[in-house]
Parts: structure tokens; C-alpha cells; sequence
């Protein structure tokens, strides 16, 4: 069945998407930079450690895989410190889940928010767009 402009109806709204309606929560590689050298958060990449040795890391970034950051984000300080080797984000505090390219960091980002972690946001350009900015700087 069509409507009056001949596009097909289909019982579902129509809705454009822009790229903040697909990134809520999301930063730039500028915000992440700033949140670094201000020390005003906590990132957390969530790759596998094999893919941080291969392909680098964001300096100052917690290795947390994206499979252990429900349990991860339930530990007690002193364990997560000891688990992952830097300081456990409090619930309010900013936290930035980084990986590759955003995917896995916006499931991260979903698990956090559940547990209570109200400032959670994600870099969907991950270290790929980390690395470009880098090597071009």
C-alpha cells in the first residue's frame, strides 16, 4: 500500500538517522585526548590484549575486554586494581569505553549504563581513528 507521495507504507515510522541519534554517549578523538591529559576519567579499552600488543593502545587506557567488564565493574577498587593494573572508574565519574572501531565499546557501553555508571560514554572511532590522528600529527 503507498501513500499519498507513492512511498510504500509499511505500519513502521520513517525516521532519518544522523550520526548523533547512532552515538549517543559517543566522543570525539579531540574529548578523548582532553579527558587524558586532564586526568578527568577513565578509559577503558575493551579489546582482546593480543590486539592492543599487535596494533597499540591509547597511552593511559585500561585493558579491560569487552567479556569481563560486567564482572569487572563489580569489583571492589582494590581488585580491579590489582585484575587490570589501574584505578576502578566510581560510578559517577566520566568513563570512555575505547576498542577498534566502536562496536564493541557501544556494548560496553550498554552493560556500564545498566550497572549504574550514569556518565558511560564511547569512542565509535576507536583506535583506528586514534591511530590516524596520531601518525598524522
Amino acid at each position: 500500500v503507498s501513500d499519498q507521495r507513492g512511498e510504500m507504507r509499511t505500519g513502521l515510522w520513517r525516521r532519518g538517522f544522523s550520526s548523533a541519534d547512532q552515538c549517543a554517549g559517543a566522543v570525539s578523538y579531540e574529548q578523548v585526548k582532553k579527558l587524558l591529559v586532564a586526568r578527568a576519567g577513565v578509559v577503558i579499552d575493551v579489546r582482546e590484549p593480543w590486539e592492543l600488543r599487535e596494533y597499540g593502545r591509547i597511552p593511559g587506557s585500561i585493558n579491560v575486554p569487552l567479556g569481563q567488564v560486567n564482572e569487572a565493574l563489580r569489583l571492589k577498587p582494590d581488585e580491579f586494581k590489582e585484575k587490570y593494573g589501574g584505578e576502578m572508574p566510581s560510578s559517577g565519574e566520566r568513563l570512555v569505553f575505547t576498542c577498534l572501531a566502536g562496536v564493541r565499546s557501544q556494548k560496553a557501553l550498554e552493560a556500564a549504563q545498566t550497572l549504574g555508571y550514569p556518565n558511560a560514554q564511547h569512542y565509535p572511532g576507536g583506535w583506528q581513528d586514534w591511530a590516524k590522528h596520531e601518525i598524522l600529527q
